[in-house]
């Protein structure tokens, strides 16, 4: 049986930059075992499965070691294969299995907000992540991840992480943040267990980003670029108790892959 897939640079306005997902739109849902499968094929940081449902779609997502609850750049991924591909327009709804109903709204030109839950940061004792990020200045936890605020956005890129302590640390992963110098705010994220080294644009983690720096800059729109070596940019907003964020798409390859019957 063959079937399109797609891979799509979510969070980026050109090729070869954001972060690279796996897209299939399917009629019906696949097994587990060979989502894993396909996942681990594409090798990407997630590859997003998306079948139709009544007022939407199904959404999941896998890296090429596991099933993750939620990941954001794969959503927007699949958003702009759906709006260009299946003629998708306007708020597009994605149903997940532990995050709810996450709703893509096109924006035209390759440009898609997602809507997301807001996770607000609970604050950590600094020694929890001072032995996995040295010159951290404050820690806090958002969602599944461990969060290490360092000085200044130099830091953020100057970081050497030690991944086997930070996937033997229980989290889904660490993010490093600090101060942005052209943007309010930069990141980098690390999920090692998760089979994700590191990750170029992490929408997720966003979730709990903005409503952080948003309360340290006293302002409810931020901008924020992920420091790792492909780079993405994202615009944020608080929306309540959900998170805005704005973004470009890009298809860089659409092929076929031959399942088995």
């Amino acid at each position: 049986m063959t079937h399109p897939i797609f891979l799509v640079d979510a969070f980026a306005d050109r090729p070869f930059a954001g972060n690279p997902a796996g897209v299939m739109i399917l009629d019906a849902a696949l097994p587990e075992a060979l989502m894993q499968a396909v996942a681990m094929e594409m090798n990407q940081a997630e590859t997003a499965f998306v079948v139709p449902r009544e007022g939407g779609w199904d959404i999941r997502w896998f890296t090429p070691t596991q099933e993750v609850a939620f990941c954001g750049h794969a959503t927007l991924a699949s958003a702009h294969v759906l709006a260009t591909e299946h003629g998708a327009a306007g708020a597009i709804a994605l149903h997940t299995r532990e995050v709810g109903v996450l709703t893509v709204r096109t924006e035209g030109a390759g440009r898609y907000t997602l809507d997301v839950p807001r996770f607000d940061p609970e604050a950590l004792d600094l020694s929890k992540v001072a032995p996995l990020v040295p010159g951290a200045v404050e820690a806090f936890r958002g969602g599944e991840d461990l969060f290490a605020v360092l000085p200044s956005e130099a830091a953020v890129w100057a970081f050497r992480p030690d991944l086997a302590a930070i996937a033997a640390h229980g989290a889904r992963g660490l993010a490093v943040t600090a101060p942005g110098e052209g943007a309010d705010f930069a990141s980098r994220f690390f999920a090692p267990a998760a089979g994700i080294p590191e990750d170029p644009v992490t929408g997720s983690i966003h979730a709990a980003l903005v409503p952080f720096w948003a309360a340290r800059l006293g302002r409810d729109r931020l901008t924020a670029v992920q420091a790792s070596r492909r780079g993405g940019r994202l615009e944020g907003r608080l929306a309540g108790d959900r998170v805005l964020l704005t973004g470009s798409a890009v298809t860089t390859l659409r092929g076929q892959l031959d399942l088995p019957d």
